[in-house]
C-alpha cells in the first residue's frame, strides 16, 4: 500500500494519493485532479508478470473503478460536524487531514461543489459559501445510491438472495431473490464507504429491519408411551437360555460326537481319575 507522499515508480507524482476515511486505500486521481478511482488490489503469493523479455515481481492485479468523491469528502464533513458544533465552514476548512495532505485534490474533483447539496447545508455570505454536514440530506442521497445499485445489480442479473440468508446461517428450501433482498445486499455495499453509525440510520431510513440469526430449532418431541400395560401375544419362555445353550450345544455336536452320547458310560471312570493321586496304603 503506497503512502500518502508516495506513489508508484512508473506513476505520475501526484496521480495516486492515500486517503483514509475509515480503513487506509488506494486512490487515484486522473489528469487535473478530475476524477476519482478506488483502486482495488487482487494478491495471491508467488506471482508474477511476465512482460516482454522481464519478470515483474510485483505480481498484484489492480482494478480501477471510478467513485464519487462525497463519499470520502462525507467523512470529514461528520468528522467536522462533531468537533465545530454544528457550524457552518468554507469546505476548504472542512476537507484537511495532516496525515493525508492530499485530501484536498476531492474539492477539485468535477462538479464536487455542484453536488455538495446532496450531503451538506449551504450558506453564502457575499461571495463565499459556507457548509455544515446535514444527516436527512445525506440519508435521502444514500437512498439514491441504494436504489441506483439495486437497479445494476437487477440489470445485469446477479442473485443477491442466498447472499443475503447466508449472512444470517438461515437454511432451508430453494431461496429466491426478493425486493428486501436486493435493497438489503444494496444497502451492504453501500456501508462499505460509510461510517458505522450511519449505516444503521441508513438500515432504517429503507425501513429494513435488522438481520438477527434465527432461533434454534426445538428438539424432537419424544413419543409418550400408553398408560394401558401391554400383554405378550406369544408365550416367550419356550425360548429361555437353557433350552436355547442345548439346542446350540446339540446342533454344534458332530456325528460321532452324538454317537459317543448314546453310549452307556455306567461303571465308566472319569479321566481325571487317572491323574488325581492314589490313596496311601495303610500300614
Amino acid at each position: 500500500m503506497h503512502g500518502a507522499k508516495q506513489h508508484p515508480a512508473d506513476g505520475h507524482p501526484g496521480q495516486w494519493v492515500l486517503i483514509a476515511p475509515g480503513e487506509a486505500t488506494l486512490y487515484l486521481f486522473n489528469s487535473g485532479a478530475q476524477q476519482l478511482f478506488e483502486v482495488k488490489a487482487f494478491h495471491e503469493e508467488y506471482r508474477s508478470w511476465f512482460i516482454g523479455q522481464t519478470v515483474q515481481q510485483d505480481g498484484r492485479l489492480l482494478f480501477v473503478t471510478p467513485m464519487d468523491p462525497l463519499f470520502l469528502i462525507l467523512y470529514y464533513l461528520i468528522k467536522a460536524n462533531k468537533e465545530q458544533q454544528g457550524k457552518f465552514q468554507p469546505l476548504d476548512q472542512v476537507v484537511l487531514d495532516s496525515e493525508y495532505p492530499s485530501c484536498p485534490l476531492l474539492l477539485k474533483c468535477a462538479d464536487v461543489k455542484q453536488y455538495i447539496h446532496h450531503v451538506a447545508e449551504e450558506k453564502e455570505i457575499g461571495s463565499q459559501k459556507f457548509h455544515k454536514y446535514s444527516q436527512e440530506k445525506t440519508l435521502k442521497w444514500l437512498k439514491k445510491k441504494v436504489n441506483q445499485t439495486v437497479k445494476a445489480l437487477k440489470s445485469n442479473n446477479i442473485s443477491v438472495g442466498e447472499r443475503v440468508h447466508a449472512a444470517t446461517y438461515i437454511s432451508g428450501k430453494q431461496i429466491t431473490d426478493t425486493k428486501e433482498d436486493y435493497v438489503r445486499y444494496a444497502h451492504g455495499l453501500i456501508s462499505e464507504y460509510i461510517p458505522e453509525d450511519l449505516s444503521k440510520e441508513l438500515l432504517k431510513y429503507l425501513g429494513l429491519p435488522e438481520l438477527r440469526s434465527p432461533a434454534p430449532e426445538p428438539p424432537l418431541k419424544k413419543r409418550k408411551l400408553s398408560d394401558v400395560p401391554v400383554e405378550a401375544e406369544e408365550d416367550y419362555t419356550k425360548f429361555n437360555s437353557s433350552n436355547l445353550k442345548t439346542k446350540k450345544a446339540n446342533s454344534k455336536m458332530s456325528a460321532a460326537q452324538k454317537a459317543l452320547a448314546k453310549v452307556d458310560k455306567s461303571g465308566m471312570k472319569s479321566i481325571s481319575t487317572f491323574f488325581s493321586s492314589k490313596p496311601k496304603a495303610s500300614k
